[in-house]
């Protein structure tokens, strides 16, 4: 199958500004989130210390996934992000679902930030929520349409803070763990005193998975930036293979620092560890400092949100999977109709939750939780796929996901048993059903988009 055609000239094409030090630092910030500062502490919950290799074996399968990004990117350039492989190696049915399941789980994730962004900031703003989400909103709406650079830069320096953040936890509490603290010993026996390595036990480590996959779930947003820099693939391969080096840093890292300055069963699921941890050290104003970075990491995956939705409609347009209009790009390079529409969008959801906070916003939070899943399962099959044809043409691969195809078949298995564990939690079962549903919509959308194109008319056919 031949690649998707590029944009044509009338329609303008994106701005390749991006430089890769905006891409290493987007990967980075997709990878650091409000998952870790807070989410965290509900795997430490559920799995104890043990839930260092929860992370070790999420970490792993991240990065068998950005492996194969990186191997479809070096092998057929120019094709575009990830959705572009999909139809590439599964064929059209598999881009417009990857791409529409995507779009859909980043526009409720416009809206989930901003409403948590708008909680955080009701103490200190006399205005109604729907208000603060929208005047956030429409904050990083103007960020991304000013040009795609402004976005690389705002990105650049949350990512930054982050990472300072966290280095800065870390080396904070090996300090105290190596100097100004109780000392090792009294560490080892709090630590035996709880527990333990396996205080639930060793099937925990399986439990927590689904809680720990999502967290790290947003580096393969730096595939889709990657497409506006001046040298793609080599930017995608790059994001691709230092992730997990990012992710044993700054999760294994702080979670393990965490772990041995507070017992395990101190965290209080749903509230930062980081707090707990630094107000045992007595760090003045620790829940005020934590408190400011989460409110960035929400608003850098805010804006990251706008960015990639109106990505997605741009390389869908383009394909034929949306409509036209939201291939053209405005006077900065930008494809503006899509990101305006994807902000009115998270700001409707926004919406939901206060007009059916119980019904329609509910469904669309159950129904999205596993779509990045979907998404994930797909890219491996197309990689699959496509490494099967390359190998019977003999071509010889730069970039290549090791032991084929063992690892690619372990990292769909790791996916389908993350689903399967999801669909055995009570609490969970419902998404798993919701998001398969949204899934089958997908495909039966294509079809109804095959058939249009087969028997429409030329004029309705020019719309799909």
């Amino acid at each position: 199958m031949a690649p998707p055609p590029p944009p044509s000239a009338d329609s303008g094409a994106l701005a390749h500004s991006l430089k890769p030090r905006h891409v290493t630092m987007i990967s980075i910030g997709g990878i650091i989130g409000a998952g870790i500062f807070v989410g965290s502490s509900a795997a430490i919950h559920i799995a104890g210390p043990a839930v260092m290799l929860t992370y070790a074996l999420c970490g792993t399968l991240v990065f068998v996934i950005m492996r194969m990004l990186g191997e479809m990117a070096m092998a057929r350039p120019g094709v575009g992000s990830f959705t572009g492989y999909a139809a590439l190696g599964l064929g059209p049915w598999a881009g417009f679902s990857t791409a529409w399941l995507y779009y859909y789980f980043w526009v409720i994730t416009i809206a989930v930030e901003a409403i948590a962004g708008a909680q955080m900031l009701t103490p200190f703003i006399p205005l109604p929520m729907w208000a603060l989400a929208a005047l956030l909103i429409g904050t990083m709406t103007m960020v991304n349409l000013l040009s795609v650079k402004t976005y690389g830069e705002f990105e650049f320096w949350f990512a930054s803070l982050k990472v300072l953040t966290i280095l800065g936890f870390m080396a904070l509490g090996l300090g105290y763990l190596f100097g100004f603290g109780p000392g090792l010993a009294r560490i080892a026996a709090t630590f035996s005193a709880h527990g333990g390595a396996f205080p639930t036990g060793i099937g925990t480590v399986f439990t927590a998975i689904p809680v720990v996959i999502f967290s790290m779930m947003g580096s393969e947003v730096a595939t889709i930036a990657a497409v506006e820099t001046a040298d793609p693939a080599r930017n995608i391969v790059r994001a691709a293979r230092t992730v997990t080096l990012r992710i044993m840093v700054f999760y294994l890292g702080s979670i393990s620092v965490i772990l041995a300055i507070l017992p395990w069963d101190q965290v209080v699921s749903g509230q930062s560890p980081f707090v707990a941890a630094l107000s045992l050290i007595k760090v003045p104003g620790a829940q005020a400092i934590i408190g400011a970075v989460i409110f960035t990491a929400i608003i850098s995956c805010l804006n990251s949100a706008i960015y990639v939705t109106s990505r997605m409609l741009f390389e869908m347009a383009h394909r034929g999977d949306a409509p036209a209009a939201f291939g053209r790009v405005s006077a900065r390079q930008v494809p503006a109709l899509g990101i305006v529409l994807s902000g009115v969008a998270g700001f409707v959801v926004v919406l939901t939750s206060i007009i059916s906070p119980d019904g329609v916003f509910t469904f669309l939070l159950q129904s999205s939780g596993a779509t990045i899943l979907s998404v994930y399962l797909l890219i491996s099959l197309s990689q699959i796929a496509l490494r099967r044809r390359i190998e019977t043409t003999g071509e010889r691969l730069s970039v290549k996901v090791w032991a084929f195809p063992a690892v690619s078949y372990a990292a769909v298995g790791g996916i389908m048993a993350v689903l399967v564990m999801m669909a055995l939690m009570p609490d969970q079962r419902l998404q798993v059903v919701l998001s398969l549903g949204v899934f089958v919509a997908c495909l039966a959308a294509h079809g109804l988009r095959r058939r249009a194109h087969r028997e429409g008319s030329p004029r309705l056919r020019a719309h799909l």
